[in-house]
């Protein structure tokens, strides 16, 4: 079921690159000196960490505000709250003013309609969530600079070095091929 989603979501991602709506190549990658690694599952993070430094790629920076783009597993709206959280908006929000609220009156029971402008769960996508997956996001434009799929063959710690360092091996790799 993984092959056809994965078959899927290179289409996609192609067709969206060929439209010009994803920044592809080396050039998007040459202006990034500095990276801030989200945590990731089974320690990947700090493998990759470890990989990019030893392999002088990025400098591996421990504050998001220094960072030139951010290294995830998933992207989605809970990437997008992380970011919030990590970099917050530096406008201020601004107030609305609500109508006053009418009184509500006691109805039948359990089967009161729900408010739904405030009852309503948030949704989370879990696009980009797939394991082995991981992008290269400017935290400035929201904008995917690069990703891979490498996923680990195990969880020992041998794995999780060989995978990490294959991914740094094609990133480096790919930020020196000029830009077609």
């Amino acid at each position: 079921m993984m092959e056809p989603m994965r078959r899927v979501s290179i289409l996609l991602y192609g067709v969206a690159a060929a439209a010009g709506l994803l920044p592809l190549g080396a050039a998007d990658l040459n202006g990034v000196r500095s990276v801030y690694i989200l945590q990731m599952p089974r320690g990947m993070d700090q493998y990759l960490a470890n990989r990019l430094t030893n392999l002088h790629v990025f400098q591996i920076v421990t504050d998001p505000k220094r960072a030139d783009a951010m290294l995830t597993d998933h992207v989605g709206a809970t990437f997008e709250d992380q970011l919030e959280t990590l970099l917050p908006s530096p406008e201020p929000v601004k107030k609305v003013d609500l109508p006053p609220e009418k009184p509500k009156t006691a109805g039948p029971g359990p089967m009161m309609p729900i408010d739904t402008e405030t009852k309503l769960p948030t949704v989370h996508s879990t696009f980009g969530a797939s394991k082995g997956t991981l992008f290269l996001v400017d935290p400035k434009t929201h904008q995917v600079l690069w990703s891979v799929y490498e996923p680990a063959k195990g969880s020992d710690s041998k794995e999780m070095d060989r995978t990490a360092n294959d991914i740094v091996i094609r990133l480096k790799k790919d930020m020196n091929t000029p830009k077609k």
